[in-house]
């Protein structure tokens, strides 16, 4: 009598492998953590847009012998930046800075935080303000970082 091979994975065997697999994945995903790294995406945008922006602010200034832009030169208190493609009429209406004299011959367009502004209607989410009206430093900041980072440049 010949006895028969039964060839396969019994359910056991199947049911561990899964197993395995289902842990080995919690940990991989654990270890990626992909909100953080959403967050750090958003960061890394924001410290080039806060960059681009005073870059703009300070090329326009070179251009006009130190002189800010118009809605800039008065604002020594830290104001919401007004969004690309809002009439400036409305920017100032709404007490935020426009800086579209800035576009496009000293940056593309006034970047937008990741996030969205305060003031979803027209603002960009970044803050700007001259810290010192005698040797014109301006400070842009964004105050919606994630993971408790503080960005802000001087300059």
């Amino acid at each position: 009598m010949q006895k028969k091979h039964n060839k396969g994975f019994t359910l056991i065997e199947v049911l561990v492998v899964i197993g395995i697999i289902a842990i080995l994945a919690a940990i991989v995903v654990v270890a990626i953590n992909p909100a953080r790294q959403f967050a750090q995406a958003n960061n890394s945008q924001r410290w080039s847009n806060v960059n681009a922006i005073l870059n703009a602010v300070h090329q326009y200034a070179a251009d006009n012998r130190g002189a800010l832009p118009l809605g800039l030169a008065s604002t020594s208190v830290s104001t919401e930046v007004c969004k690309p493609g809002v009439v400036p009429a409305t920017c100032t209406a709404a007490g935020l800075v426009d800086l579209s004299m800035l576009v496009p011959v000293y940056i593309v367009a006034v970047p937008s935080d990741p996030l969205g502004g305060y003031d979803l209607t027209n603002g960009s989410g970044y803050k700007i303000n001259v810290t010192s009206t005698t040797s014109g430093r301006v400070m842009v900041t964004a105050p919606k970082a994630e993971l408790a980072q503080t960005i802000q440049v001087e300059r």
